[in-house]
């Protein structure tokens, strides 16, 4: 039971988290601190994403 996205909201969504894994991935933090959150947000794309909004590395 999961939550299926496709289309246009797919596609938003896509491009929602690869922002994020670059934002990430460019941000300050140790290198494993982003290897965390990119982990995070592959792996949980919806509570990552809320989870990377609130806490992540700025």
């Amino acid at each position: 039971m999961g939550i299926e996205v496709t289309g246009i909201l797919g596609l938003i969504w896509l491009l929602i988290i690869i922002w994020a894994i670059v934002r990430t991935a460019q941000s300050p933090a140790t290198p494993m601190v982003k290897a965390l959150w990119i982990l995070v947000l592959l792996f949980l794309p919806l509570v990552g994403l809320i989870a990377w909004l609130l806490l992540g590395p700025k």
